[in-house]
């Protein structure tokens, strides 16, 4: 592992990040039904966490020497609320996996400081998931 690569794999996840803010947002817009105020606070409330990785992750580009992507990945495309839970499920279980290698390649570098706050953000996207995982528990198909 060298420096610019876990410069790319960063921007990759910055990506990944821009493209949640603007999941979180859309899918809030959308939410119908019954429990349209819930799931509209639920994702709302998701993208503060998901602001504060991106600005650290351009900030962390920019300390390596690198320049911060402004390209959000594209947003699953859902209809239903169910079908916006699953997208986010499958989003954050993606960066959660992703964050993890993140960590080991930072080691890699000698960044400690760095792999110890993405340590953390495996910890904020592991706790989404989870909380996702159990609102679709029972959630009607």
């Amino acid at each position: 592992m060298d420096k610019q690569t876990l410069i790319e794999h960063l921007n990759e996840d910055l990506s990944n990040e821009l493209s949640a803010i603007i999941q979180y947002t859309t899918y809030a817009a959308k939410a119908t039904g019954p429990y349209r105020p819930q799931l509209a606070q639920f994702f709302l409330a998701e993208v503060a966490d998901e602001q504060l990785h991106a600005q650290f992750l351009a900030n962390k580009i920019v300390a390596l020497g690198g320049e911060p992507t402004t390209n959000a990945k594209p947003v699953a495309q859902a209809k239903t609320n169910r079908e916006m839970l699953t997208a986010v499920l499958a989003a954050e279980q993606k960066a959660t996996k992703d964050y993890t290698q993140r960590a080991i390649e930072a080691d890699e570098i000698g960044d400690k400081g760095l792999a110890v706050q993405l340590e953390d953000m495996v910890r904020d996207e592991s706790g989404h998931s989870e909380e996702t995982e159990r609102i679709l528990r029972d959630w009607p198909l």
